[in-house]
């Protein structure tokens, strides 16, 4: 047991990463909206995070390089590379500058939720207090630059997050015929698509297959830790996944209406089920807000690395840099006030869309013998990821022609 805790790591800040204030933003309100009839999707959405994920590592441990990088070296016509890298460049690092602030406000809801929080008005500006505090947390732990210490704040925060929501969860105490109904049979009921895609959106999350790749090869030094990567993956994954899933049920059984956000739902929860369920879903909010505004500056570095060949160290200046903008975008943002729901929203759905884009790069790399060697995608992972791959497209053109037809 003891080897095993030694070896978790990678799979986590995956998990954490895909556990932040969109999925808890668009789980909460799946739930409060659809029930436990949108279930189906995010345990289908869950699987699907594993088989994209599973390759990420792969192409990590074998290349000992970062995903961008590697595409960045395999394509060889110099307009596509360019083209390629700036696809990439622009959706993953501007994308998580935006993501940010959300991950930021989202922790700050946490804290509202129990703590009022604090404001100061400098000139024209009005400043959250909780904002700048929480960027300056996240800064600081970047900053010291250690793997090793960031594995063990990760496991904290995954643990403090997976408890909270668990509990939260069980005291709601859901109809259990109802919740394995909409796990296991597909329905859509009066969701709309965007609902849909939002969910897969906010699981399978395309900057962690680059963050992934990159922090495995940390890790990692050799094809010999391919097993132990996989085992590890799946086990995190599937909590990341069994903690989506306690929002949603949370949501679902309180009976709560009205919800616009995770930190409404925990206020509603206080006259029905008592104070502690407040705190419970608060402390989880500002676990998983906290971790994603690590998470998302350093896959933003990692990528920017990856892109301009600079080669993937924590401590560099240049890698840096980019995560301290990341932050600074963020708090700035998050400070002055910018309601993050509907951006959180809009760019899961995004994230819906640019998807398909990278789980193709994704598949390209992974099946290249010049790459991968003898661990290229058996024919059973290639179906699955085909299908993925299928699916996201057509989810993604559906809810693009729907937005269209709105106008």
């Amino acid at each position: 047991m003891k080897n095993w805790f030694k070896e978790l790591g990678p799979g986590i800040l995956v998990s954490a990463a895909f556990i932040g204030p969109g999925t808890v933003t668009v789980c909460t309100l799946a739930g409060v909206d659809f029930g436990f009839s949108l279930l189906w999707a995010l345990l289908l959405s869950v699987i699907a995070c594993m088989i994209l994920q599973e390759m990420a590592a792969r192409v990590g441990i074998i290349t000992q390089s970062g995903l961008s990088d590697v595409i960045r070296t395999e394509i060889k016509n110099p307009l596509f590379r360019h083209l390629s890298i700036g696809l990439i460049f622009s959706a993953i690092v501007v994308g998580n500058a935006a993501y940010e602030a959300g991950n930021i406000s989202g922790a700050v809801l946490g804290i509202s939720a129990v703590i009022p929080s604090y404001t100061f008005n400098t000139g024209m500006l009005s400043l959250n207090l909780w904002s700048l505090i929480i960027g300056i947390i996240a800064f600081i732990i970047l900053a010291i630059g250690n793997y090793k210490v960031l594995e063990k704040i990760f496991i904290g925060l995954v643990v403090v997050m997976s408890i909270s929501f668990l509990i939260t969860a069980a005291m709601t105490r859901p109809e259990l015929g109802a919740l394995f109904k909409g796990m296991f049979i597909p329905t859509k009921g009066a969701a709309g698509i965007l609902t849909v895609m939002a969910l897969i959106g906010t699981t399978v999350v395309p900057y962690n297959l680059f963050l992934h790749a990159s922090l495995v090869s940390e890790k990692w030094k050799n094809r010999s830790f391919l097993k132990t990567a996989q085992k590890e993956l799946f086990w995190s994954i599937s909590l990341g996944g069994i903690v989506s899933i306690a929002i949603v049920v949370t949501a679902a059984a309180s009976g709560v209406v009205n919800v616009a956000t995770a930190a409404d739902l925990a206020a509603g929860l206080e006259p029905l089920f008592g104070k502690y369920a407040t705190w419970f879903l608060a402390l989880g909010l500002f676990a998983a807000g906290i971790s994603s505004a690590i998470t998302a500056p350093l896959a933003a570095a990692y990528v920017v690395s990856g892109c301009m060949g600079w080669g993937k160290t924590l401590t560099s200046r240049r890698f840096k840099s980019v995560w301290a903008a990341v932050i600074l975008v963020g708090m700035i943002f998050s400070s002055l006030g910018f309601k993050p729901i509907e951006i959180i929203k809009f760019a899961q759905v995004a994230n819906g869309i640019l998807l398909p884009v990278i789980a193709m790069f994704l598949l390209w790399i992974v099946n290249r013998k010049s790459v991968m060697g003898s661990s290229v995608n058996s024919l059973r992972v290639n179906v699955l990821g085909i299908i993925i791959i299928g699916v996201t497209i057509f989810l993604g053109a559906k809810s693009i022609f729907g937005v269209l037809q709105s106008l």
